[in-house]
């Protein structure tokens, strides 16, 4: 398998090996999981068509930032928050969200 050019930013970082052939050589992801030549070239594929996939899934569209709202609250509030989303099995986020969501809509 060929490489492209290693990024200015990631050569810094990284420092680039000879390639290997993932057909001859056995290399296992964390999983346990072998990479082929096939399984590398879809990889890459997937990330060409859609970017790769930094931080969490966008609520507004498939690639499209969410935007971010941010509020300071005393801690025991934070800490009932946390409590409530953990019993439910959900993060304090999603609650955050429906409160608002439920607010704006008694509001209008």
């Amino acid at each position: 398998m060929k490489r492209k050019d290693v990024s200015p930013v990631l050569a810094k970082k990284y420092v680039e090996g000879p390639d290997i052939d993932f057909d001859k050589e056995v290399v296992l992801d964390s999983n346990g999981e072998r990479y082929t030549n096939a399984r590398i070239d879809a990889m890459v594929k997937e990330i060409e068509e859609h970017g790769p996939y930094v931080g969490r899934p966008s609520l507004t569209a498939p690639n499209v930032h969410s935007p971010e709202i941010k509020a300071r609250v005393p801690a025991p509030l934070k800490e009932k928050l946390e409590e409530l989303a953990h019993s439910r099995g959900e993060t304090p986020s999603a609650l955050i969200r429906r409160a608002v969501e439920e607010f704006l809509a008694k509001s209008s």
